[in-house]
């Protein structure tokens, strides 16, 4: 476990039980448990990512961006500032809760300020626009922007 200590030894960012592959850089103030994380990423300051997320090689995830259990990201993708991703369909304060799960796949760009709703699969290259709102599975090589987030352009 990696902590670091800010004035008068308050605790500023935990690392615990996870696996970081080799050239992966982790910036100061995180907070990151029980995850897998891949070779040569590079994980902004203000992260959090919850147990059992995996995440791929080559992948950059930008700062404030909340990615809880749940979440599986493939390589290569990008994860914009303040991403936000869900995983309870109904979430309440007390009481059980269910896991759903959402997939990220290789190569996809998530922007600024976007929040995932839990249970989506988001494909290959696929893009999502600043500040939309997914609902929905994207499909490979789509845009999707707005809110709910809609299909504007698919690439070849």
């Amino acid at each position: 476990m990696t902590k670091c200590q800010g004035k008068k030894g308050e605790k500023m960012q935990t690392i615990e039980n996870c696996k970081v592959g080799k050239d992966t850089i982790i910036r100061d103030y995180v907070n990151i448990y029980g995850c897998t994380i891949g070779k040569r990423c590079k994980i902004a300051s203000f992260v959090e990512i919850g147990r059992g997320v995996t995440i791929g090689d080559d992948c950059k995830i930008e700062p404030f961006a909340f990615i809880p259990p749940g979440v599986t990201i493939g390589d290569k993708v990008f994860i914009g500032p303040h991403a936000c991703f869900t995983n309870d369909k109904h979430p309440k304060a007390t009481g059980k809760w269910k896991l759903t799960k959402t997939i990220v796949k290789e190569g996809a760009s998530i922007c600024a300020g976007a929040v995932i709703v839990c249970g989506v699969t988001i494909g290959r290259n696929a893009t999502v626009g600043a500040g939309s709102v997914v609902t929905k599975n994207v499909p490979d090589n789509a845009t999707v922007y707005g809110n709910p987030a809609k299909i504007r352009r698919t690439r070849k």
